[in-house]
């Protein structure tokens, strides 16, 4: 802590930079399966600044999630929450790129239900931001009166949790799509007004991996385009945390975040899952 008072680094700042550096790292292989001294390591971290600042492996894999969420609800904010983007929106959640993303998000779900510590809190943000973000623009676009607009946002919400649980579950992504238009067609038929243009192939459109932790996004182009990074004005506006980004949030490497003179830990890990 010394260093860092004598850095210029406040502990929210200290915070900010180590979740930042956290949901990179889920967003880029998923952290679900790491331990915590295995997180700390890939980070460039060390446990014990891990558990200062988000009291335990579940704290800090809870704050990831939501901060994930944040990022999600400004990219659908940039984009814009109207029925031509429907199918936009779901190519995006649906990519594969975000699936560890989704996945830690659905472990921290159930272990919330489950009172675990470290996941208080979860579930106040798992839905209610969700649906007031769409209420009033279903409501704009359907031309519903708020009550009725809400019960819609909740059941959208509910259906794209449920079609990314199956997708996650089955790794049909045509399928999980094909049952996604049928929302659409029902959603038609309930709403005349609200129709959807034609589908367009899956991967015309890129996939952004949004964090409010980042002033700048991952677009992932389509296939056979190298990545790019890009500039995201509602990213980067939703959240203060940008602000304490700024000279640049850290990346894997053997850098060290605690005191001067501290040896790195080792970047090895086991391999679980598959990774």
């Amino acid at each position: 802590m010394y260093h860092m008072v004598h850095s210029g680094m406040t502990t929210s700042q200290a915070r900010d930079r180590l979740l930042a550096a956290a949901v990179a790292q889920a967003m880029r292989g998923g952290i679900a399966d790491m331990s915590l001294r295995e997180l700390a390591a890939a980070i460039g971290t060390s446990h014990r600044m891990l558990l200062y600042h988000f009291g335990s492996r579940e704290g800090l894999l809870t704050a990831v999630a939501r901060a994930v969420e944040e990022g999600q609800r400004a990219v659908v904010s940039e984009w814009g929450i109207t029925r031509a983007n429907a199918r936009r929106l779901w190519q995006h959640f649906s990519d594969p790129q975000l699936w560890p993303a989704e996945r830690l998000f659905f472990e921290l779900y159930a272990h919330a239900l489950l009172a675990r510590p470290g996941t208080e809190g979860f579930l106040d943000h798992a839905i209610e931001p969700w649906v007031t973000a769409l209420t009033p623009a279903i409501a704009k676009e359907a031309g519903l009166d708020d009550q009725t607009a809400r019960a819609e946002a909740r059941l959208a919400v509910a259906v794209t949790r449920g079609l990314l649980l199956d997708l996650l579950a089955t790794g049909d992504r045509d399928g999980v799509t094909e049952a996604f238009e049928r929302y659409l067609l029902h959603t038609e038929a309930v709403f005349p007004q609200a129709t959807f243009p034609p589908a367009g192939p899956a991967r015309d459109q890129p996939a952004v991996l949004a964090s409010p932790m980042w002033d700048t996004a991952l677009t992932r182009s389509p296939r056979g385009a190298p990545r790019t990074w890009r500039t995201s004005p509602a990213v980067t506006a939703s959240s203060a945390t940008a602000r304490a980004c700024a000279g640049g949030c850290p990346r894997p490497s053997s850098a060290r975040l605690t005191e001067k003179g501290e040896k790195p830990p080792s970047t090895s890990w086991r391999a679980r899952g598959g990774r």
